[in-house]
């Protein structure tokens, strides 16, 4: 009795299951991308238009500032390649050591009043019962003013004779001051107008934050006996800590930019005491027309701030 036996199947030929699995497979893969790809097509054209708007009024800019940095550049004529001499002689400059003072001093006196002023003022609306919102607009009100309005505005209370702070200062016969016309005291006028102008925006994330802290925590440390001061070290600024070192970033980058206030209400003076980095590459391209030499010291504030954010971030960051 003789059994069937298989057909016989060329060597050389794959097997047909494996070659049936191939394709399909691959399909599947290719229509998933194909269905991403369509279902995300609205959000990749919203992202192109953002990277677009980038590209165009951010990145080249400063991409063409960092050429000119190494160029004589003279608007109307061809560019002359000079390397570092920019840089030299920025350096070289009076006024150059001078700015960077004056800017580092308002960058501390702004953390000083600036940094700590919102926070409280966070605090204080937090525990408001009535007219929150009454204040919280009051509190934002200057934040909406255009800074040249807000600049301007100041300048008019600095004014020593008929200035609003020196009439009140009169009334209650205390001693005036020369506030922005003295050298002493110019810098530190113009970081009250700054933080009065910028706090507005910070004090609402504060109060943000600080709504968002667990009530239970502030329950128990009231029963351990915590007064006031102990409930805000041990509770507020603990769960506040990550948002405090972002504002606290992002306000130092901001200060070291300062150029409205000195150039509305003081124009650098008196004794260039206000004289700031950005105010000092305002005059270079503006005033001087050394276009070259404006870009090197803003290459220059580009490197120091891009710098001091990455060792901020490296020294603050946490597992979280």
């Amino acid at each position: 009795m003789k059994t069937a036996q298989a057909p016989q199947r060329s060597a050389a030929a794959p097997p047909p299951s494996i070659k049936g699995a191939a394709r399909p497979a691959g399909h599947a893969r290719a229509d998933r991308w194909r269905r991403a790809l369509v279902h995300n097509l609205r959000a990749y054209a919203f992202l192109i238009g953002g990277i677009v708007c980038f590209a165009v009024f951010s990145w080249y800019p400063a991409i063409r500032a960092i050429i000119i940095s190494f160029q004589k550049y003279i608007p109307g004529s061809d560019p002359e390649w000079v390397g570092f001499d920019n840089f030299t002689a920025v350096f070289h400059d009076p006024e150059f050591a001078t700015a960077w003072k004056n800017t580092a001093m308002f960058t501390v006196f702004a953390l000083v009043i600036g940094f700590a002023v919102p926070f409280l003022m966070a605090l204080v609306l937090n525990e408001l019962r009535h007219a929150k919102s009454f204040f919280r607009i009051v509190v934002y009100l200057p934040v909406m003013i255009p800074p040249v309005v807000s600049a301007l505005l100041w300048k008019w209370f600095y004014d020593p004779d008929a200035g609003l702070i020196n009439e009140v200062l009169r009334f209650l016969h205390l001693p005036t001051s020369d506030w922005i016309f003295s050298a002493d005291t110019a810098l530190v006028s113009l970081v009250l107008v700054s933080t009065w102008a910028n706090m507005g925006g910070t004090v609402l994330i504060y109060l943000a934050a600080l709504q968002g802290i667990p009530g239970e925590l502030y329950e128990a440390a009231e029963l351990d006996g915590a007064n006031i001061f102990q409930r805000v070290r041990h509770v507020t600024i603990p769960q506040t800590r990550f948002v405090m070192l972002m504002l606290m970033l992002l306000q130092i980058i901001a200060t070291m930019q300062v150029f409205t206030e000195p150039f509305v209400i003081t124009g650098g003076g008196p004794e260039a005491s206000t004289t700031t980095v950005l105010y000092l590459i305002y005059k270079y391209a503006f005033s001087y027309q050394n276009f070259g030499g404006a870009c090197a010291l803003s290459a220059m504030l580009l490197v120091l701030l891009s710098l001091f954010s990455a060792v901020y971030l490296w020294l603050t960051r946490t597992k979280d």
